[in-house]
């Protein structure tokens, strides 16, 4: 996935130039003076295209896609080129963002502490003696785990026996981790359709620890 977003990225840069390259000088009889100006169209088409690609690759609640949408907002004397201007100082530091890695840092940060929230949970209903519930939600938490390391490899998503075996195979982790896994998605499926005796305490106790120690290991926050 992260393969996608970078040509993405690149495929808007060579569509800036091409926008920047319709830019004519005109005079402004309301504004009295010569003002540059680009295709409108082209410039909503490389627009829509940019808005979308942030809201994926940052999210829409982080910094760089608000400044987007802030940019996008028109002041006394603006034409569409100044605002394109704005725009493309926004997409650049995006693009040199995740091209450095470093919002791919601040997604895994925020995927740690939701992880860290569930296993939390996890625990507190073990220790309460939701002993398969406390299992569903190691499972979830295993299951969300792999579907990123997929993402990270442009690896299609499937079930989680599949997922676990294509990561396996290209090299993510070896076939021990495999092997583990896979225990672990037998304890989340016998969990998930009412079981409880296909599975001991301690087994769902080990399988929290295991999966802690898995999202540490594969989906570290720095």
């Amino acid at each position: 996935m992260n393969k996608l977003y970078r040509q993405r990225f690149q495929e808007l840069c060579k569509q800036l130039d091409k926008l920047e390259n319709t830019k004519k000088n005109y005079y402004s009889e309301f504004l009295g003076s010569y003002k540059n100006y680009v295709d409108d169209d082209i410039l909503l088409n490389w627009k829509v295209k940019v808005k979308d690609l942030l809201s994926k690759v940052c999210r829409e609640e982080s910094q760089h896609f608000r400044e987007f949408l802030e940019s996008e907002t028109a002041t006394w004397g603006d034409t569409n080129y100044n605002i394109l201007q704005r725009m493309k100082a926004v997409f650049l530091a995006a693009k040199e963002d995740f091209e450095g890695g470093y919002l791919l840092s601040v997604r895994s940060l925020v995927q740690a502490e939701m992880f860290d929230s569930q296993l939390e949970q996890a625990e507190e209903l073990f220790k309460s003696g939701y002993i398969t519930a406390a299992a569903v939600i190691a499972g979830v938490v295993l299951e969300t785990t792999l579907r990123e390391l997929c993402d990270r490899s442009s690896i299609a998503h499937g079930k989680l026996d599949k997922m676990n075996a294509d990561l396996a195979k290209a090299g993510i982790y070896n076939k021990l981790t495999q092997k583990r896994i896979t225990a672990l998605a037998d304890i989340r499926n016998s969990a998930a359709h009412g079981k409880p005796e296909e599975f001991t305490d301690q087994d769902v106790l080990d399988m929290i620890r295991d999966v802690t120690k898995f999202v540490a290991d594969y989906l570290p926050s720095h």
